[in-house]
């Protein structure tokens, strides 16, 4: 197995939507490993979504079912996430452009 399909076939990765006026709590959305974790990363930089890397939430997100709420344990963590999220948006609208 080459480095690089070595180094794919562990990467983990999801993704959670959060719309303050209807969800109680961030939902996780989508999550996989390896080629689908590429994936997601990948539509995620094609749709300008923003990307916050944190292996240990990784690890929290991927035991969570598809479609459901994060529980409360994580709660502090993916609102520092949503911080960081709201941070860039402001710097966009203000046309300071982060990659």
């Amino acid at each position: 197995m080459m480095k690089k399909e070595e180094d794919l076939k562990y990467k983990k990765a999801a993704a959670l939507k959060y719309k303050r006026e209807k969800d109680q709590a961030p939902v996780i959305v989508a999550k996989g490993r390896g080629i689908v974790a590429q994936r997601i990363v990948e539509i995620a930089k094609e749709c300008h979504i923003p990307i916050y890397e944190d292996h240990d939430l990784t690890e929290a997100l991927s035991l969570l079912d598809i479609n459901k709420e994060i529980p409360e344990e994580l709660y502090q963590v993916v609102a520092e996430v949503l911080v960081f999220v709201y941070s860039l948006n402001q710097k966009w609208k203000k046309g300071i452009y982060v990659k």
